[in-house]
């Protein structure tokens, strides 16, 4: 089996599942910090800081730093600052998202905006929505952190950030620039974070649609675990045909 040198992972359904970490996830990580592999955590959330997500972790027993901890917030203020910028941004969004566009140096405004940024906001309302539209139409760019349409929890298929997105796109008529997963931007930003190239690096998820295809899409090899929202059936169905597929991290030999 080919040896990898660096590996991003996917949290939600591949590591854990709400509180509880997945049998054999620990002690895979545990292995890649032992053996020196480099390894970045990969999530879509942008409600979340990185060391809020590496608390999480750590309280899972997990052993990670904040630094290898990377969010579709973190991807979308390195979009708009990446040249030496200091946009303006009108934020939809929590925590995560507002921390990391002020950290990269984004000016965060009510008016006059040159980019709207939109990220799953529980708080998402009409004002919000109208505001975003009048930005959007008066020429600011339009980017959302990701595109997923529903999010799991405990009483259900919930709306995601995607749907807040589909009402803004729908109101302004300009689709927005999406930053997560599965888009190839997310995943050249970490593997520059992790300094290893696509064809030695291996992308571990739970979903075929962003984690698989972001991927491959990016040049990567990808090993599928069955621990989430994707199940063997699945894979007959689709036309994302991962490199590895397991039941669960417990199988997979690092060497």
């Amino acid at each position: 089996m080919k040896r990898y040198r660096g590996y991003i992972l996917d949290l939600d359904g591949t590591l854990y599942r709400g509180d509880q970490a997945i049998p054999g996830a620990r002690f895979f990580v545990e292995q890649l910090r032992k053996r020196g592999i480099p390894h970045l955590f990969l999530t879509n959330n942008s409600s979340r800081t990185p060391g809020q997500v590496a608390d999480k972790l750590r309280r899972l027993g997990f052993p990670v730093e904040e630094e290898q901890v990377f969010t579709s917030a973190q991807a979308a203020a390195r979009l708009l600052t990446g040249k030496g910028e200091h946009p303006r941004v009108y934020v939809i969004g929590e925590e995560g998202l507002h921390a990391a566009l002020r950290e990269a140096g984004c000016r965060l405004v009510q008016e006059k905006a040159e980019a709207v940024v939109v990220g799953i906001d529980r708080q998402f309302c009409y004002d919000k929505l109208k505001r975003a539209c009048l930005e959007i139409r008066a020429g600011a760019r339009f980017i959302g952190t990701n595109g997923d349409r529903v999010i799991p929890s405990e009483e259900g298929l919930l709306p995601g950030n995607g749907s807040l997105c589909a009402a803004v796109a729908a109101a302004s008529g300009v689709s927005p620039v999406f930053t997560g997963k599965p888009e190839p931007l997310i995943f050249r930003y970490a593997l520059e974070r992790l300094g290893t190239l696509p064809e030695e690096t291996l992308v571990v998820g739970d979903n075929l649609e962003t984690d698989i295809r972001g991927g491959r899409d990016a040049g990567m090899d990808t090993l599928l675990v069955f621990t989430g929202v994707t199940a063997p059936a699945d894979c007959l169905s689709s036309e994302v045909r991962p490199t590895h597929a397991l039941e669960d991290l417990r199988d997979w030999n690092l060497f």
